[in-house]
């Protein structure tokens, strides 16, 4: 909030210093005191000095707390003074909650970060799952050429015995070194380390036992360290009721966190969701961004729309162009050749 604070030097000039004008939020709000007796002619609270006035009977203090619960912009001192302002409030909440979803939008339908290039090769990497591998002994995602090919040392021999394509560890042949190198990443904070930890959690694997609790607390952490992957495995927890209650609100809120991070699988489930409810003019935006980021199913889902009248010629020849564009990016004659010796190695 700013203040825009008068003063002058020309003694024909009067300010009156109980008259503060503040700006809050685009709306210009007066606050005037009189004989010990405030009264506010703003239809919102506003910060005074750094403190809170109720929109409706103008008290200040710690005690106005009270929050209108749906544009979460309006402060009140108590649930009936909130309920006493609540037909004067009304239009000016309706809006606040049009600009809120107006910039949320804006946001959710901007254009995604890509998917990272391979640490070797430095070809965009497919999303995928078998087209690229996680090495637990550098914490590097490699994609599917790099690891199927052979490792060579610094005169160009072919070295003996696997090793990491990247800092040329031994790979683990056991799962209990496997853990250990996955227990070190983790403690080094490393978000892929913590979310593929959380898988293991959640079905039991790799001597880990089920526990949809932990699982759940280690997504979070490896979201919050900026790992898209695990908010969408928290948006689907809350979608199937897995460990949690079914909430399908903070399905969606997490489905979105992941989409604007660039999980094309969590835009995609976003897709279907608005399909679903009838908003094929939103799944179609979100099918088109799913498309441009390599995932296949989704230029099914806009065939489908434009079968049923929902999206045009041009939206389904976008979407083509655009995957078509993906796929020139992650394509490399290496990982063709992995791909062709090995299905484990496809890579779209």
């Amino acid at each position: 909030m700013s203040v825009d604070k008068m003063s002058t030097s020309d003694e024909n000039t009067k300010v009156d210093n109980n008259i503060i004008n503040a700006v809050s939020n685009n709306i210009l709000c007066k606050t005037v005191t009189s004989s010990d007796k405030k009264t506010t002619s703003s239809k919102h609270s506003v910060l005074h000095f750094g403190i809170e006035i109720c929109a409706n009977c103008g008290k200040e203090g710690d005690e106005v707390m009270n929050i209108c619960n749906k544009c979460k912009k309006t402060t009140y001192c108590n649930a009936a003074c909130k309920k006493k302002h609540r037909h004067k409030h009304k239009k000016d909440c309706e809006e606040h909650q049009r600009l809120a979803a107006k910039l949320h939008d804006e946001k959710l339908f901007k254009q995604p970060p890509l998917k990272e290039d391979c640490s070797l090769c430095f070809i965009r990497l497919p999303i995928h799952h078998t087209g690229y591998k996680y090495n637990s002994c550098c914490g590097k995602l490699l994609c599917s050429g790099c690891s199927y090919a052979p490792v060579y040392d610094n005169q160009g021999n072919i070295v003996a015995g696997k090793k990491c394509p990247f800092c040329r560890a031994p790979c683990t042949t056991t799962d209990e070194d496997h853990l250990q190198r996955l227990k070190k990443r983790v403690e080094a904070n490393d978000p892929i380390a913590i979310h593929n930890e959380g898988c293991d959690y959640r079905v039991g694997r790799n001597g880990f036992p089920q526990d949809y609790t932990k699982a759940l607390e280690l997504w979070h952490r490896a979201g919050e360290l900026g790992y898209a992957v695990a908010y969408n495995n928290i948006g689907c927890a809350y979608d199937y009721g897995e460990g949690v209650e079914v909430d399908k609100k903070k399905a969606v809120h997490y489905y979105e966190r992941a989409a604007m991070k660039g999980d094309a699988l969590a835009r995609a489930n976003l897709g279907n969701n608005e399909k679903t409810a009838g908003n094929t003019e939103r799944a179609l935006k979100h099918f088109v961004i799913a498309a441009e980021s390599g995932h296949t199913n989704s230029l099914k889902q806009i065939r489908i729309l434009y079968t049923n009248g929902h999206a045009t010629v041009d939206d389904d020849t976008k979407a083509l162009r655009l995957y078509q564009e993906y796929l020139g990016e992650i394509k490399s004659s290496q990982r063709d050749k992995a791909a062709a010796a090995d299905d484990n190695y496809r890579y779209y």
